[in-house]
């Protein structure tokens, strides 16, 4: 079912949100403030949360709580990645959620983290448990991203893609499995940390790995993930169908769905990290989303499917 909807995906981080358009994010603030009023009023019981900050910035938190964004989300969400972008250490992994602990009273989550295997499968292994030692107990939720590499053919979502160099490289290494689908040493790792650690697994649009993920996940012991329903993917030739078949195959768990990118026909500039033209459209899909899937537990029950990682546990 879903736990809860969170707002946007690094809002603060350029890949994510036009900052030529909106450089003090007050457009970004308009569009949460309308989004958790309209989850909130679609159902009561869902958390909402505000999308991941990459960067993890207390100045951002702040200027937004001076938009009043903060009277609409319930926590707040950081993204941290020290061994591959971030110019911090993983060590220091505590004393970046008290820097926004000490601004907001809100719970604060870890939506996102992980360790790419770009440079060597061994640092992921080590970093994994390094960062289940530094994490679980000061985060209510911690989302490991991810379970699965990203295709070389689908791409990374950034602006700059190649011309980042190393950087943009790194988003394809990130799983415990590799594209193949053979397993990664951190794999049989990571069920040390469940059920206290979860995963934050992007499904591309009728992505053929559904099925193999949950069976992995509940051979894991994973009980909640973070994933994504694409407002730009709505419109997509029967959208439905494959969000029906995404939430259904993931009844199980509690979800957090993620709600972002901007369908380029609807942004005050054609990409996806555009400002909307229209706010308020951006909320109606959140709420419509919610009223449809927030309670929607084994609607259609799915058999998991046959898990053919090569190595597992």
């Amino acid at each position: 079912m879903i736990e809860a909807a969170m707002i946007w995906n690094e809002p603060n981080n350029k890949s994510h949100w036009d900052p030529e358009v909106d450089p003090d994010w007050t457009l970004f603030a308009d569009m949460v403030v309308k989004a958790g009023t309209a989850i909130r009023s679609a159902n009561g019981s869902v958390t909402r949360v505000l999308g991941g900050m990459s960067p993890i910035d207390a100045l951002f938190l702040k200027n937004l709580e001076g938009k009043g964004v903060m009277e609409v989300v319930d926590a707040v969400a950081v993204h941290g990645f020290p061994l591959d972008w971030n110019l911090w250490s993983i060590h220091d992994w505590p004393a970046k959620i008290d820097e926004i602990r000490a601004v907001t009273h809100k719970p604060v989550w870890v939506s996102e983290v992980g360790i790419s295997t770009f440079g060597a499968e061994e640092v992921q292994v080590w970093g994994l448990g390094r960062t289940a030692e530094l994490l679980i107990g000061k985060a209510p939720r911690i989302h490991w991203y991810s379970l699965y590499d990203l295709p070389q053919a689908w791409g990374a979502t950034t602006r700059h893609k190649e011309a980042e160099g190393s950087s943009y490289y790194r988003h394809f290494y990130m799983g415990l499995i590799r594209e193949d689908g053979t397993a990664k040493p951190s794999l049989e790792r990571f069920a040390d940390f469940a059920p206290d650690m979860g995963f934050c697994q992007w499904f591309h649009y009728q992505d053929p790995r559904l099925d193999e993920a949950v069976g992995w996940m509940k051979r894991l012991g994973v009980t909640y993930l973070r994933t994504g329903l694409s407002w730009a993917d709505s419109f997509r030739p029967n959208a439905l169908d494959w969000f029906d078949r995404q939430m259904d195959a993931l009844g199980d768990f509690d979800v957090t769905v993620t709600f972002c990118f901007t369908p380029e026909h609807r942004g005050l500039q054609p990409h996806h990290t555009s400002a909307p033209q229209d706010p308020t459209e951006f909320a109606d899909f959140c709420a419509a989303m919610i009223d449809r899937y927030a309670d929607r537990v084994g609607v259609t029950p799915r058999p998991a499917g046959p898990v053919t990682v090569a190595a597992g546990i």
